[in-house]
């Protein structure tokens, strides 16, 4: 099992969804969180005087999928993601060990399926 998580402009989350829909994802998790890449932040002017903005406001999915789908699931991400210009993001893939949902007390991949 597989968990993907992307951090991406938060304008494209619609795409994203609709992407991951399209790919038959069953279940995701946003969150908004802020940081920086190689951007470092950009200078913003506000009643004329400028300052700088560190942390840049960003969309995290997570999705957590069997082994066989990641490919999958991260080329939806990128695609949908992808804008071409700086900042678009990155997308990790990371393994899992368990899922159990605490419902059924259903384990792994019975855990994530519909």
């Amino acid at each position: 099992m597989k968990l993907v998580t992307a951090i991406f402009k938060p304008s494209r989350l619609d795409a994203v969804i609709d992407a991951l829909g399209e790919a038959d994802v069953s279940g995701l998790t946003v969150s908004e969180v802020r940081g920086y890449g190689r951007q470092q932040g950009k200078t913003e002017v506000y009643r004329g005087a400028e300052y700088e903005v560190r942390l840049l406001p960003k969309v995290k999915v997570e999705v957590a999928c069997a082994a066989s789908e990641a490919d999958r699931v991260v080329e939806a991400i990128t695609n949908a993601a992808n804008t071409g210009t700086i900042g678009d993001g990155k997308v990790f893939v990371a393994d899992l060990e368990t899922i159990v949902r605490i419902r059924t007390g259903e384990r792994n991949e019975q855990a994530i399926g519909s």
